[in-house]
């Protein structure tokens, strides 16, 4: 039975090892472990992550009984020592990638010895992974830690399907591309089949390193990336919306001696300060949450609005964060100095406006802390989801309170009746705390109405289900696009046969993204001795003819491949050397029209940096692929009109290759020189590889016996398909060798 395995950094467990050797192992409540509770359960799945105890800790006894601890809650251990966590974790995950993707670039550590653990580490993940992922399997990867184990993964294992979900923002290009190892972390999280972030923006973030960093083709959400489309899309992460309401339920029933001493403090202050607004603050103590920003427009609010003196109380709960960071212990010392500051000033006999506990608190503490405040204020100044918000909205069963929430928050995409504030602005802070308090019943209540309601329908169940339905789809959908067929190992033997034969063969080769990848200027595209040598061993097989088809130029594949003994053709089929032969003319053609076409696509160049004009003989490309894509895309929409009104009624065309556009004659094609090339012998095998629009009309004109190649993941006429130029080389090697 086909598997689920889910892998996060942790596994939802807390394992504890006391003095005498015991080991418990207790399943964790809340966030990730809540909404991947039906996914690991109920779909035979296993969980991968770092149990919590470091392998310092692990005598080969303790070690035995917390691999059986975890087993009995389907979990498996990534073994992890105190140099992993001081240099992957605390180091690279916590020092380098999370300030970076959340803008934080003043806290950013680049440092190599962080970034080689972490590889290390991620090495580490996959070795598990794949020892326990078979055929048939699913995994879904989870957050920041892991973003290279996807590719490692598919590497070694690469009809398993992969999920990846980031549960932190994703940072703008700008922001992302001054990071050193940009190229290995995309090319890490590329070896997910579904990629999934909180808020669209964050896609759109990524979409754009992507383009920009990889050059990558991007269509809408999907991704061309070798022989796999790579989807991305977005999950607003949801909360177990069931737990908190009824939570909040049970807590209205309590007596006063099942109360617990904070309620019971709320309580009494609620009594005795009649009137008095409690407004409530729950963060990790992180410098990502806004804490002081939060602070002091709160004093700016206490400033300009005096009237509010003694009517109002902010409840501040800071939960410990990754002490051993300084950053950390800078904000904690920061935290403490400015609320020592404002109750200071403030304080009167009877009234603290500030009341602040640094400390973790258990469930029903927060469930108290939820259900007596009248405004939840969240101000992060950058926060990837944020589920305080919609545990502060599930509790408000009466339909009433306040969200103050800023809109740096992946939330406030989703909780647009809040009242989103921009974190640091105090000014517009004060004046929302105010209309906050002030807020009618009748208005709290529709607002309450349509955020409980977006809240319960989306939960983290539903949020996790439509994660895996959709990884489930991608697959299927990829089988729906493609119409060739990969070439097996069983299908190469047979045309190595085809290739040793007496039979007469033919081999229609393009050159440019088949033989040699593309490059940023077409005219580094030299052929390298490794292909000129290949070449030669297959014009070497028995009764073998080698033609290269190309859209360059005579003078081109002359000073290239000319002195190869194989017949070329030039211009997309105008020109024809037959092996040992002349240059003759397959097609009588006008170039007059280029003296109109050049200074329109002149144009374009100078107003699209990174954009090169190339002129042949017998035709006139616009090359795109160091242009920025977005600029690109847009320039390619304008070209594309212009041209195509300037053709209408001509015997021109025009077609799209990569990143590359070509006006040439209708008359002229691969497949119609192709076929005239194939008819003057009459091979008993053809072969025809190529990589773009341009071959199509090669596969589709060619007898139906023919072997045909694509190269790349497109929908295409030719019956087989390899990844890249490199795998081409591969194919060519197995025939001859």
């Amino acid at each position: 039975m086909n598997k689920t395995i889910i892998v996060s950094n942790r596994l939802p467990l807390q394992v504890q090892v006391n003095e005498s050797g015991k080991v418990t192992a207790k399943p964790s409540v809340g966030g990730l472990a809540t909404g991947m509770k039906s996914v690991h359960r109920d779909s035979n799945g296993i969980w991968i992550g770092w149990s919590g105890v470091k392998d310092e800790d692990l005598t080969l006894e303790i070690e035995t009984k917390v691999n059986q601890a975890i087993e009995k809650e389907q979990c498996i251990a990534v073994k992890l020592n105190e140099n992993d966590l001081d240099n992957y974790y605390y180091g690279f995950s916590n020092r380098t990638l999370w300030p970076l993707f959340h803008y934080f670039l003043e806290y950013t550590e680049f440092d190599k010895g962080y970034w080689e653990s972490y590889v290390e580490v991620n090495k580490k993940f996959a070795e598990v992974v794949i020892a326990q992922a078979e055929e048939g399997d699913t995994i879904w990867i989870h957050d920041y830690q892991l973003l290279l184990l996807p590719a490692m993964v598919k590497e070694k294992n690469p009809n398993v399907s992969i999920g990846f979900f980031l549960h932190i923002p994703f940072p703008s290009y700008e922001i992302f591309r001054t990071f050193p190892a940009r190229k290995e972390i995309l090319e890490g999280m590329l070896g997910a089949d579904l990629l999934g972030f909180h808020t669209y923006d964050y896609e759109r973030h990524f979409l754009s390193s992507v383009k920009r960093i990889l050059s990558l083709e991007v269509n809408f959400n999907e991704i061309s990336y070798g022989n796999r489309i790579i989807k991305v899309d977005s999950f607003p992460m949801g909360i177990d919306y069931d737990k908190f309401k009824n939570a909040a339920l049970q807590h209205q029933k309590q007596t006063e001696v099942e109360k617990s001493e904070i309620q019971k403090r709320l309580d009494q202050h609620l009594k005795e300060e009649a009137g008095v607004k409690m407004i409530l603050s729950i963060d990790r103590l992180d410098y990502t949450k806004g804490i002081p920003n939060r602070i002091r427009a709160f004093e700016f609010f206490l400033k300009k609005y005096p009237q509010f003196k003694e009517k109002i109380r902010l409840i501040m709960l800071a939960v410990p964060s990754r002490s051993e960071v300084p950053q950390y212990q800078l904000l904690k010392k920061e935290t403490d100095e400015l609320v020592g500051r404002v109750n200071g000033e403030f304080s009167t006999v009877s009234w603290t406006p500030i009341w602040y506990f640094y400390r973790t608190m258990p469930f029903e503490n927060l469930i108290d802390l939820y259900t007596s405040s009248d405004v939840a204020l969240i101000t992060p100044v950058r926060d990837g989801m944020n589920l305080v918000a919609k545990e502060y909205i599930a509790t408000r069963t009466k339909e009433d309170g306040v969200l103050v929430l800023s809109e740096m928050t992946g939330a406030s995409k989703e909780l647009d009746d809040a009242l989103l504030i921009n974190p640091y602005n105090f000014g517009e802070i004060a004046n929302t705390i105010k209309q906050a308090v002030e807020m009618p019943k009748e208005e709290q209540k529709r607002r309450m109405k349509a955020l409980q309601k977006r809240v319960s329908r989306y939960s983290v169940e539903k949020w996790a289900g439509e994660f895996i339905n959709s990884l489930k789809n991608v697959k299927q959908n990829l089988a729906d696009v493609i119409d060739a067929q990969a070439i097996t190992s069983q299908k190469t033997n047979e045309f190595k046969n085809i290739m040793q034969s007496k039979e007469s063969k033919v081999l229609f080769l393009d050159y440019d993204g088949t033989l040699v990848s593309f490059q940023k200027n077409p005219q580094d595209a030299i052929p390298d001795e490794e292909l000129k040598q290949l070449i030669v061993q297959l014009t070497e097989q028995p009764y073998t003819d080698i033609v290269i088809i190309s859209g360059r130029d005579k003078k081109t594949l002359n000073t290239w491949l000319g002195d190869l003994p194989v017949s070329l053709v030039s211009d997309h089929g105008v020109s024809y050397l037959p092996k040992g032969k002349e240059w003759k003319n397959l097609e009588t053609l006008k170039t007059d029209w280029k003296e109109n076409v050049i200074p329109v696509i002149e144009k374009f160049v100078d107003n699209t940096p990174g954009t090169i004009l190339e002129e042949k003989k017998f035709s006139v490309a616009w090359h795109y692929r160091k242009a920025d894509p977005e600029l690109a895309q847009r320039r390619l929409v304008e070209i594309k009109t212009v041209l195509t009104s300037f053709i209408s009624n001509t015997d021109l065309t025009l077609l799209e290759g990569n990143k590359v556009i070509e006006l040439k004659s209708s008359k002229v094609s691969k497949g119609r020189a192709s076929s005239l090339i194939y008819n003057e012998k009459k091979y008993d095998h053809v072969f025809a590889l190529g990589d773009d629009w341009t071959d199509e009309f090669m596969f589709e004109d060619l007898p139906e016996k023919t072997i045909s190649l694509k190269v790349g993941l497109n929908k295409t006429k030719a019956k087989y398909y390899v990844n890249s130029p490199k795998e081409v080389r591969s194919f060519l090697y197995n025939l001859v060798s």
